[in-house]
């Protein structure tokens, strides 16, 4: 995308401006979390500089952290597409998975039956397989395909049955990049059961317009740290279960859609981060198409670009990581139905070893298999050191991606 303003926007993040042994750092550690934006950098610190407080009281500080709160609920909606009521905010998106997984395993029964899937990340896993395993019900495997990195609908179908509780799946791999057919596949449990369906958005709001009331599931979970703000979980529950859900919480605490499952004093100033990050998404909504005229407007348009600017980057780094000499690229192999999130090894170095080397020259990138444990073991790469993982988003760029394969050329 030629006019993206990627110069206006790297100055919102101050951390780009850091150095590795006088070269400018490159951060392409993205999926394990972005950097922060100048306003939500600020507006945390602003909350608690000008006076923070408990809710629920009639003091100024307050009624101030009442109010910001109740708006960083009405700015997560408008980014998901989704109402404020429905919007739970947590410590991060494992710890309100555990707890949605908790509460409907108050209706599940032995021989139940619940799927996940190989792909992955382990908190869309590990929690449903806690419940299962407390409740004595069966677990079934949505396997994907180690060449595509992709599962299929058809075998989506084949697991599908009268006893199915519940389908967890994710938009984006965490490790892949993968972008899964999400609506599709609601609507084909719809057609074949009674089931929910949990949807781990962590690593596709990022670099995706998000829709929940297009996708069609009963949640949606992600963090505000991987898309430019501050460590918190978000919880998006549809307002059709709020009769049937009961969360486990203290018992003066409000039983008010998706707040039910905001459990103790939530971070306060984490929210007022939240603010300052939909403010930057905002901001660059409003220099992608001026004539957006909601928040939402501009959310979408900011996504939009950001979506546009990262494919172009995509397709520079798959271009020249086909000319590593022995680099194998895992998962999808163009910018069709993908994030840009790359995953790869190369013959005779460990990928422990080729990021060490990357941070060495000031690139930082991950190792290992970034709790995508049955994605790791599908491939069979769990014990051989996993996978070398560089996630870029809108704030890096094409000379940035260039520094990469030059040193990975150096390997």
């Amino acid at each position: 995308m030629q006019n993206f303003p990627i110069d206006a926007v790297r100055s919102r993040f101050p951390a780009l401006a850091r150095e590795v042994d006088g070269r400018p750092a490159v951060f392409f550690d993205a999926p394990g979390g972005t950097q922060a934006c100048d306003a939500a950098i600020g507006a945390m610190v602003a909350h608690l500089s000008e006076g923070t407080a408990n809710s629920g009281g009639p003091f100024a500080t307050s009624v101030e952290t009442d109010r910001l709160s109740d708006d960083a609920h009405v700015a997560i909606a408008d980014l998901l597409g989704a109402r404020p009521e429905e919007i739970a905010f947590g410590p991060n998106m494992t710890s309100l998975t555990f707890a949605v997984s908790r509460a409907l395993a108050r209706e599940w029964r032995e021989g139940d039956e619940l799927i996940v899937t190989r792909l992955d990340h382990d908190a869309n896993v590990s929690p449903w397989l806690e419940a299962a395993e407390d409740r004595g019900m069966t677990v079934r495997w949505l396997d994907f395909d180690p060449a595509t990195g992709r599962w299929s609908l058809d075998d989506l179908a084949t697991l599908l049955g009268p006893k199915t509780r519940l389908v967890a799946l994710g938009v984006a791999s965490n490790a892949l990049g993968t972008v899964n057919p999400i609506a599709e596949a609601v609507a084909l449990v719809r057609e074949h059961s009674d089931a929910l369906v949990y949807i781990d958005a962590v690593q596709s709001v990022p670099h995706l317009v998000t829709d929940v009331v297009a996708l069609g599931a009963d949640f949606l979970a992600c963090s505000p740290y991987k898309f430019f703000g501050p460590h918190q979980g978000v919880l998006w529950m549809s307002s059709r279960l709020d009769d049937r859900v009961r969360a486990y919480k203290v018992r003066p605490a409000g039983d008010e859609g998706g707040h039910r499952f905001e459990t103790g004093t939530p971070s306060f100033e984490g929210q007022a981060g939240v603010l300052g990050t939909i403010a930057y998404l905002e901001w660059l909504g409003e220099l992608a198409d001026p004539s957006a005229n909601s928040r939402r407007a501009r959310l979408v348009a900011a996504m939009t670009a950001a979506t546009a600017y990262e494919r172009d980057l995509g397709d520079r780094l798959l271009a020249g990581l086909a000319t590593i000499p022995g680099l194998k690229l895992w998962g999808p192999v163009t910018m069709e139905r993908r994030v840009p999130t790359f995953s790869f090894t190369v013959e005779r170095h460990d990928p422990d070893a080729i990021a060490r080397h990357l941070a060495e020259r000031g690139i930082f990138a991950w190792a290992g298999h970034f709790y995508a444990i049955e994605a790791a073991g599908r491939l069979g790469l769990a014990d051989r050191g996993g996978l070398l993982r560089v996630g870029l988003c809108h704030y890096n760029t094409a000379e940035e991606v260039d520094r990469l394969i030059a040193a990975l050329r150096e390997l």
